[in-house]
């Protein structure tokens, strides 16, 4: 048990749904009895008070059927209790209950039992006032300096002081400026009422000021609370504490000294008789309650703060004594004498949770036993010690930090996308040009196998398609049950998204606490965002893919794209996308290429990757196993630093325009300083047109601010083109390689490590950076380049001429048999083995060429190479010699020299397409 937790010496929960405030709780000696024990009395805003009296058999046990002294039902809600002498005649203690339209006063009396149910409480009602005005709260003692006796003042919702002499009214009287009530509290040394105002100022009045003086509002007089006749009602003291007031509480030294508690939102003050501040504390969190009672060192005052963090802190004036952690959150705090134990804290909660408990630790009973003194055999402890170390490690190894395959018994999600559009468009604040946006159902569908908490799904997608509902919750209280999740998805904005595939991720929390995460992927249809167009014969990019197998009819792999039935057009289809541009598939008559051609060089990757998957789909279904595709064009790299170049532009354009209306903001701050100065001088001083410059710098501003926003849209619209042409340039690479789904998957983590791009960490470094590692490790040529130290900050570079080299460069180790590993064998020098005895490309001029060749046959694909170099296009040996050459120039200067590669694969002669 934790030492700075509250110890729990008695605790219950009152009624069900019922709700309590600061005002509901009071601890006094409501039954007069002999012992001078304490009462707990509770009053909630259902109506309901209950009187309670602890006998705890053992520490922390909860409440018996005997410590509840009496519940009854005032059918009327308790805003207020409080205990004093409030009945004419006798000084015994009796209970005040505040309805919001009533004012009772109860005497609370025990009857001795005879057998063994125990003693009998009842209540009894000796007198009321009914109320005109609704009232707020109220406060006691003895004012005008009454001895023997306390008199009532209640705070009305409009401002109204009402005072009762015990069972007859005495005067009403509305504060000042009055719009909001505050709490409410009485000083008996200065026989004063301290209030804080709306105006966030602590008020006070004087009770002889109040008696005597003549409300400002006639109309209001009633012939039953008449005002009487006297002077203005005058303000004794205020101070601005400059924020509203939770609790105020007065707390007297000695009959000569008393101090003002107020507890704020933020701070919490204490002040002297006279308005001026003692000593005051600023709060780190938000307080919910607080307590102030006089201490045992002299001069000081203990006060209990609690907070909406469920902490209970100890003050001493201004010193933190001690926090302790309590099981709910108080709205109220008292200190009294229960079952003769002395400074029991009883806290209340909003829904009922009544707590009493002790500071302090509990005693420890454990001893622990003597060690055994033996030797130890230190070769037997080290050969243990490296078994656990195995096991640790390949514990490690097989399973990861966050665990990778989920209990399938405990949940199964499963997610169904309709194939039909929606009947009506659930698509809005759409940016496309069309007319009309289609839309998609899409279902996911939660079955439990045990009772499951906090069970909530979010999925996601990738913009700009956008769902109607994002966010699930559910509840599987018992096991066995169903729950789906119907949301629409549609094109929110004119440009294509980067990918159809969406996620389904739901979390929940198993019975014995351990939170799990099951992930669910879909894809959504590609005539989502695309319509059937005309094929156009020409286009600016190109991509041809090689397959192994017959072609297969275009028709049979998009048949939502095709209205055609004539056997010429097969062969050719168009997608127009709902952003703008198109798209043409084409299939060779004579060959087993597809060739894929847009305008836009990144519209090219939906296309080509739902024609592979389609490919895989349509031959898995025919029983083939061994269909592949290839790709043997040239890589269009250039193409691809093109978006490169425009995406890093708009980074340094919005990075600009940030740092320009950082200094307008600037200018504007000084300009308005200069003319505050001007306004506060008392002797007029022309403005020397410091007006006209503030509207012109405010009017910059402005205008930068929407080119800001302006600009941040086109970088984002950038980003997603240029993942897009990440994602072809990936697909290309491996097919063109033939990597695995390992390698691929290293390709992507290196190409696509950020989902959002950001000026703080932007695409460029990042990428930059993960290259280079690439080219540092599993694809270095020598030790020279693992020697190399890399920038381990990250920030925005000058250009991206060394990013387009690195990418080029590992294009080229890709092309010369480099392997893509992250084990840790990989570090390690490779010696690459070249097919046909080539020998490796030196990488700059300090690895010396141990032998001259002619360059065309150094920076040949070698995948390609045949033993007899002599008869090129002759098969030999299953190798196939393709015409390729390559530029490669050296600019050598004094002091460095920069290769720069070219890759030109030159196809092989072209295949009739159809027109």
């Amino acid at each position: 048990m934790s030492l700075f937790k509250a110890r729990n010496w008695w605790s219950t929960i009152l009624g069900e749904k019922e709700e309590f405030d600061h005002g509901c709780l009071c601890l006094a000696n409501v039954d007069n009895s002999g012992n001078g024990q304490d009462k707990i009395i509770v009053g909630s805003f259902m109506g309901y008070l209950r009187i309670f009296s602890p006998h705890p058999t053992k520490t922390g046990d909860g409440a018996q059927a005997a410590d509840m002294l009496l519940e009854v039902d005032l059918r009327d809600p308790v805003l207020q209790v409080e205990v004093g002498k409030f009945v004419s005649g006798t000084e015994m203690l009796h209970l005040a209950v505040l309805h919001s339209r009533k004012l009772c006063v109860y005497s609370v009396s025990g009857i001795l039992g005879n057998v063994e149910h125990g003693n009998q409480y009842q209540m009894k009602l000796i007198y009321e006032h009914n109320l005109q005005r609704t009232a707020c709260n109220m406060t006691y003692g003895p004012f005008g300096g009454v001895k023997g006796r306390d008199l009532i003042c209640i705070q009305s919702i409009d401002g109204m002081l009402m005072v009762f002499e015990q069972e007859s009214y005495a005067f009403g009287r509305f504060l000042p400026s009055f719009l909001l009530p505050g709490p409410l509290a009485y000083s008996s040394r200065t026989d004063s009422f301290i209030t804080v105002s709306s105006c966030r100022q602590v008020e006070s009045y004087k009770y002889q000021v109040l008696a005597f003086a003549t409300d400002a509002d006639k109309r209001q007089e009633t012939d039953q609370q008449k005002l009487g006749s006297g002077k203005r009602l005058v303000v004794d003291w205020t101070l601005n504490i400059g924020e509203q007031a939770l609790d105020i509480c007065i707390v007297s030294f000695n009959q000569s000294a008393s101090s003002v508690f107020v507890l704020g939102e933020r701070n919490f003050f204490c002040l002297k008789d006279n308005g001026q501040i003692r000593f005051m504390k600023k709060l780190d969190w938000s307080p919910s309650c607080f307590l102030p009672y006089c201490s045992v060192s002299e001069g000081t005052i203990n006060t209990l703060i609690g907070n909406h963090n469920s902490i209970l802190h100890i003050y001493q004036d201004v010193t933190l004594k001690w926090a302790t952690q309590l099981p709910h959150i108080p709205v109220a705090v008292r200190v009294g004498c229960l079952h003769d134990l002395k400074g029991v804290i009883v806290t209340l909660s909003d829904d009922g949770h009544l707590q009493c408990s002790y500071l302090g630790t509990d005693p420890s009973l454990f001893q622990a036993p003597n060690v055994e003194s033996r030797e130890l055999n230190y070769d037997e402890l080290d050969v243990e010690m490296k078994e656990l170390q195995k096991i640790i490690k390949d514990v490690n190894k097989s399973q990861g930090v966050w665990p990778v395959t989920e209990r399938e018994d405990d949940l199964s999600v499963s997610v169904v996308v309709s194939p039909n559009f929606d009947s009506v468009s659930q698509a809005t604040d759409v940016e496309v040009g069309t007319d009309l946006v289609p839309s998609v159902t899409v279902k996911v569908t939660l079955q439990n196998r045990v009772v499951l908490q906090k069970v909530k799904l979010s999925v996601c997608v990738q913009p700009p398609l956008e769902l109607t509902c994002d966010q699930f919750t559910f509840e599987f209280m018992t096991p066995d049950l169903t729950r789906t999740a119907s949301f629409s998805a549609y094109l929110k904005r004119s440009y294509t998204p980067s990918e159809l595939e969406g996620k389904a991720v739901v979390s929940y929390s198993r019975p014995t606490g351990i939170p799990r995460v099951i992930q669910c992927k879909f894809r959504l249809p590609l005539k989502l965002i695309c319509l059937p167009c005309q094929p156009s014969k020409t286009a600016s990019h190109k991509v041809t893919i090689d397959t192994n197998k017959s072609p297969v009819s275009l028709l049979g792999l998009f048949p939502g794209f095709a209205s055609q039935s004539d056997d010429d057009q097969v062969n050719v289809m168009g997608f127009h996308f709902l952003g703008g541009s198109q798209v043409t598939l084409l299939a060779s008559k004579t060959s087993q290429r597809y060739r894929i051609q847009s305008e836009q060089f990144e519209d090219l990757w939906l296309i080509t990757s739902e024609l592979i998957l389609r490919l895989q789909e349509y031959f898995e279904k025919q029983g083939v196993k061994d269909f592949a595709c290839s790709f043997s064009g040239s890589m269009p790299l250039q193409e691809y630093f093109e978006l490169i170049d425009r995406h890093f532009e708009l980074r340094m354009n919005g990075e600009k325009l940030e740092e320009l209306l950082s200094e307008r903001a600037v200018q504007f701050r000084a300009i308005q300083r200069r003319l505050l100065t001007r306004f506060k001088d008392k002797t007029p001083a022309p403005l020397q047109h410091l007006d006209t410059l503030l509207d012109g710098t405010y009017k910059q501003v402005i205008a930068l601010a929407d080119a800001v926003e302006e600009n941040q849209g086109s970088l984002f619209q950038s980003f997603t083109r240029l993942k897009s042409a990440t994602h072809l340039v990936i697909l290309l690479i491996g097919l063109w390689q033939k990597l695995s789904a390992d390698q691929i998957a290293i390709l992507e983590a290196a190409f696509l490590p950020l989902q959002e791009d950001t000026q703080e960490l932007g695409w460029e470094e990042t990428v930059d950076a993960a290259i280079s590692h690439l080219l540092k490790t599993c694809l270095s040529k020598s030790s020279k380049e693992q020697a190399l130290n890399l920038n381990s900050q990250l920030s925005i570079p000058k250009d991206t001429s060394q990013l387009k080299k690195h990418i080029t460069l590992l294009c080229d180790r890709l092309a010369k048999g480099g392997r893509l590993c992250l084990s840790t064998d990989a570090a390690a020098p490779q010696t690459m083995v070249m097919p046909g005895g080539c020998t490796t490309i030196p990488e700059s001029d300090l690895e010396e060429r141990s032998v001259e060749q002619d360059p065309t046959e150094q920076f040949t694909n070698h995948r390609h190479l045949t033993a007899d170099t002599s008869r090129p296009g002759k098969r030999m040996g299953g190798l196939h010699r393709v015409r390729s050459d390559s530029l490669v120039s050296f600019c050598h200067t004094r002091e460095h020299s920069v290769k720069l590669l070219v890759f030109q694969f030159l196809r092989p002669s072209p295949e009739p397409w159809c027109s």
